[in-house]
């Protein structure tokens, strides 16, 4: 485990491309966190390591956005769903084929979305500053972040 303070967007951003260019197609990252604590702009961050240069935002009313980068990188957010029932795992699963996939609110996708190699939780320590911690299946893919 990896536990980091970020004293602006710019530095979430810039722990989030460290951490993409160590990612590979199939990998699931959960990123947790509570309203406003910088959950899409370390979406952004990994994003743009990977070749992503289209606006990045917040898949809240859209459930999901797909990006085409080096590799292509899925981005969902759950935040609407109580839970996640088979239909709706229907309607999701494509996203996880052949991207990297990102889920904000993994909450509500527990025990249906496939295991994530990596999650990442953020939390306000101030108006600017923000705690993030990252664990990973495999601890290596945190060495010297």
């Amino acid at each position: 485990m990896v536990e980091l303070v970020s004293a602006s967007s710019a530095e979430t951003e810039e722990l989030a491309a460290r951490l993409a260019t160590r990612l590979a197609v199939g990998d699931v990252v959960e990123v947790r966190g509570e309203l406003g604590a910088g959950k899409t702009t370390f979406v952004r961050g990994a994003c743009r390591a990977l070749g992503i240069s289209e606006p990045v935002t917040s898949p809240t009313f859209t459930i999901g956005h797909r990006y085409q980068g080096r590799v292509d990188v899925s981005h969902l957010d759950l935040y609407r769903f109580a839970g996640v029932s088979a239909a709706e795992w229907g309607d999701l699963e494509s996203y996880f084929d052949d991207a990297i996939v990102f889920v904000e609110w993994p909450e509500a996708g527990s025990g249906v979305l496939p295991l994530a190699r990596v999650t990442v939780a953020l939390e306000h320590v101030d108006e600017q500053r923000r705690r993030i911690t990252l664990d990973a299946t495999d601890a290596t893919l945190l060495q010297e972040l």
